[in-house]
């Protein structure tokens, strides 16, 4: 009797040693992708069987009641996170349940450039295939008050750079990122100003680093542009920036920035009004808030394009005359500040 009890003791754990051995290899054993790497989804609220149907459904070829069995084994039936995976070859059944366990989404990106205006960040969301537009039908205001600013107007809030997300995620969740990165930022520069700057409050320095911004492309220039816009403010003479004018156009701009464009005043018309514009005109990059929290010290009071991406520095009136004589081609729109 004691025998044959030991004998079944002996069989039993051969079996479970057994049982164990070959869920190991299962677990540790590639799973064999059509492809370099699999997508798939789970949604909110799957069950275990569920999630496993729809890991299959997209491509990932792997027994059904092996992959459920092993993730109870493994205590992740109740764990299972919603989301939009990617799965790569050499993947273990082990490795992709600990991936749907610990939310290990799969990833992409947005890029939100330095000029842009609120309506181009907005329309490269709407175009981007990853995200989730929750913010398709909500206007200006109604997306800043999803983002706890409902009294704030967007323009030039958010800050320009690549944002990485996991895919399917809200388009809101993406400009929560860009609004707060905005503002470490900008308080930031702002707590390192130089002492006389004469923005009164960084929103100002914000709306001049977008003015900035949309000046040039050139990061050697923007202090010295700043400088000269800085010199401007304190004297009370007017900006007389064209892209401002431009934003104030609207889609009225034909891409030709005539002489009665500058003679038709709006609040963003600098050549009709004194001061800043009532807001920012794009979004500026870090180069641009730091030009403006640091301008350059100079006596310049106007500038103009040489044509070449620089721009030349002068004093007077008379030696900016000369510089537009020297750099301007004929016929082209000039950029200066007269």
């Amino acid at each position: 009797m004691l025998f044959r009890l030991k004998i079944s003791l002996l069989l039993a754990a051969a079996a479970a040693l057994g049982f164990c051995a070959w869920m190991l290899w299962f677990a540790l054993s590639p799973i064999e992708l059509a492809s370099p790497a699999v997508e798939f989804s789970i949604r909110p609220g799957s069950t275990l069987r569920g999630a496993t149907r729809q890991i299959i459904a997209a491509g990932v070829p792997i027994p059904a009641w092996k992959f459920n069995l092993l993730a109870r084994a493994y205590g992740a039936s109740a764990s299972l996170k919603a989301g939009s995976y990617q799965v790569s070859a050499g993947a273990t059944p082990l490795l992709l349940i600990r991936k749907v366990t610990r939310g290990e989404y799969a990833q992409t990106e947005i890029l939100f450039v330095e000029g842009w205006t609120f309506r181009q960040m907005r329309d490269a969301m709407d175009a981007h295939p990853d995200l989730k537009h929750d913010s398709t039908n909500l206007s200006d205001a109604e997306v800043m008050a999803k983002l706890g600013a409902a009294d704030v107007f967007s323009e030039g809030m958010f800050f320009p750079d690549t944002y990485v997300f996991a895919k399917g995620s809200s388009d809101i969740a993406v400009l929560a990122h860009a609004y707060g990165t905005m503002q470490k930022q900008l308080h930031r520069a702002w707590a390192e100003r130089a002492a006389d700057v004469p923005m009164g409050d960084m929103y100002q320095a914000l709306i001049l680093a977008s003015i900035v911004e949309k000046e040039t492309g050139r990061e050697s220039d923007r202090a010295m542009i700043a400088g000269v816009f800085t010199n401007r403010l304190r004297r009370g003479i007017m900006l007389q920036s064209d892209p401002t004018v431009i934003y104030g156009l609207g889609e009225k701009f034909d891409g030709n920035l005539r002489k009665r464009d500058l003679a038709t005043d709006t609040p963003f018309n600098t050549y009709t009004r004194r001061g800043l514009p009532p807001h920012p005109i794009a979004m500026p990059g870090l180069a641009s808030i730091a030009a403006v929290m640091h301008p350059a010290t100079t006596d310049a009071l106007y500038f103009v394009s040489r044509g070449d991406g620089t721009s030349e520095f002068t004093r007077t009136l008379v030696e900016h005359n000369r510089a537009v004589a020297k750099y301007q081609m004929p016929g082209a729109r000039r950029r200066s500040k007269p």
